[in-house]
């Protein structure tokens, strides 16, 4: 009888140590899961704010501005553009 007792007994004790280093594991998991859905966050107004530089780099006036400042580019005279259809 006393056997069956300390062989329950350590059942219980190994039960609870299980319990105790799953919900250690699943609160460690759960921490790193808000980090990382912090950092996703974080990269996701990154990525708005680099989408944002990019349009303003790219704009067009800005291009134009630049074109005709830095290499003294100018718009042709009507009278030079050519106009070259696709053979269909």
């Amino acid at each position: 009888m006393i056997r069956a007792d300390a062989f329950l007994v350590s059942l219980a004790v190994i039960s609870a140590l299980g319990v105790v280093a799953a919900q250690h594991q699943s609160r460690k998991l759960f921490s790193e899961l808000e980090r990382e859905q912090s950092r996703t966050h974080e990269l996701e107004v990154e990525w708005g704010q680099l989408q944002l530089e990019q349009s303003t780099w790219a704009a067009l006036s800005r291009v134009e501005k630049l074109a005709q400042t830095n290499l003294g580019m100018k718009a042709p005279a009507p009278g030079r553009i050519v106009v070259v259809e696709g053979a269909q």
